[in-house]
């Protein structure tokens, strides 16, 4: 398991021991004009250092507090840049402004929001390239 961390320290490893194949992501606490663009280059990165046997790629929010249109477009770009066999979930907390500005944006029909890691890294075990899993906040 490979998991990086935008803060501090950008692509920074984290906790080891989750699903083989798997990036977590966590996201700064927030995502607007300011910094969405950048976000997408260290994304990337972390993807194409991990190409060879990425399976799921998790952008964690939970940390992320505050996050606009750019926030949305972010995961937009993510998606239709990654390599089509690995799929992308998305962590936010329930009640929280992220998950809020994913719903009404309808990106949450297209990449599965989950409630917590453990559940959205629950689903990597099941993954066979077809990109759905269910979610606890599934709008």
């Amino acid at each position: 398991m490979s998991a990086v961390t935008f803060l501090p320290q950008p692509c920074e490893p984290c906790e080891p021991g989750e699903p083989p194949g798997c990036v977590v992501l966590a996201m700064p606490g927030e995502i607007d004009f300011c910094n969405a663009a950048g976000l997408l280059p260290l994304i990337m990165t972390a993807v194409e250092q991990r190409s060879d046997g990425l399976r799921l790629l998790v952008l964690d929010l939970s940390p992320t507090s505050f996050m606009d249109s750019q926030g949305v477009r972010l995961v937009a770009a993510v998606r239709r840049r990654l390599p089509d066999h690995v799929p992308l979930r998305v962590v936010a907390v329930p009640k929280g402004v992220p998950s809020r500005v994913l719903e009404l944006s309808n990106l949450r029909r297209d990449v599965p929001v989950h409630d917590n890691l453990a559940e959205a890294l629950r689903t990597a075990s099941g993954i066979a390239g077809s990109g759905t899993a269910g979610s606890g906040t599934a709008a």
